[in-house]
């Protein structure tokens, strides 16, 4: 049995695909994986009531194939595999690839010898076939946990902080389309106006640095600000929706420091910035947010981010 991070990303999605650095954070909404040796001649999956077998031409089979196949390759037995957790899936949380390295996880305390790198191979074997060409982010926030800095070909650098934060995260109720498709709507407007790209993404490769400086230094109102110029910047791509949109507005009319849709876009969820962890008046604004979006009907939840 194995545990892996849902994540976040707080600054930087679909930049970190273009080679600017991000940083996500993990989340303890995450999913645990339990593997059992059988006496069959194939591998069998329960994904939080999805099945499916390494014999199945389905994505979630092939994907259960590329896993079991990845790192030191297929077990010695085959075996059933049960995923569940609390982590709601499509909303852009990471809940595939906290599958993935849940699964990767429990495989390797079963005894099929990988090591870290062979845990985060069958992940990211995993995340190829649901995602392409995927940036990574996601299987390191839910292989390290915590708040990191993350850039595609790079070591994870994890990020000290000078104060817990406190997120409120909503749900749109909309699932987003895949990611590959908003990345590839992402990839046509540098086709189409690299300079105005350019542009943007130096000035999000800034918002990152900055928030790297506001998040060691404990100042959470410029974290607030640098979410929400983010988050413009994201809308300007088209990733952002109605539904997204509302949500970041009614959070800071109840008072969050910042608001952004967080990971692909296109539906999904956002996230809010409260304050520090432990401040009453973040908790407050907290309870107003949440009240907010349930009379608009978005449910949403709370989270404390520490460095570790």
């Amino acid at each position: 049995m194995a545990r892996a991070f849902g994540k976040l990303i707080l600054f930087g999605e679909h930049a970190v695909v273009h080679g600017v650095a991000a940083i996500a954070c993990g989340l303890e909404r995450g999913l645990v994986a339990e593997v059992t040796p059988v006496g069959l001649d194939h591998s069998s999956l329960d994904l939080v009531g999805r099945r499916a077998s390494e014999r199945e031409d389905s994505p979630l089979g092939r994907a259960f194939t590329a896993l079991l196949s990845a790192g030191v390759g297929r077990p010695r037995a085959a075996v059933h595999a049960t995923v569940q957790g609390e982590l709601p899936p499509g909303m852009n949380l990471g809940f595939s690839a906290a599958a993935a390295v849940a699964l990767a996880r429990a495989l390797a305390e079963a005894g099929t010898g990988d090591d870290a790198a062979s845990v985060q191979a069958r992940a990211d074997a995993w995340e190829r076939v649901f995602h392409g060409n995927p940036s990574g982010i996601d299987v390191a926030a839910a292989l390290h946990g915590g708040v990191i800095r993350y850039r595609r070909g790079e070591p994870v650098v994890p990020l000290s902080m000078g104060a817990s934060v406190r997120l409120c995260v909503g749900l749109s109720g909309t699932k987003p389309g895949p990611t590959s498709v908003m990345v590839e709507s992402v990839a046509e407007q540098r086709r189409r106006d690299p300079a105005s790209f350019e542009r943007a993404l130096g000035s999000i490769a800034d918002l990152v640095a900055r928030a790297e400086v506001a998040l060691a230094a404990g100042r959470t109102a410029d974290l607030g600000q640098l979410m929400s110029i983010n988050h413009g910047l994201l809308a300007a791509w088209g990733l952002s929706t109605e539904s997204l949109d509302e949500l970041c507005v009614s959070a800071l009319t109840s008072g969050a420091l910042g608001a952004k849709l967080t990971g692909a876009g296109g539906g999904g969820a956002m996230v809010a910035l409260l304050g520090a962890g432990d401040s009453p008046e973040a908790v407050a604004v907290g309870r107003r947010t949440r009240e907010a979006w349930r009379v608009l009907g978005f449910d949403g939840f709370e989270v404390v981010v520490g460095a570790s």
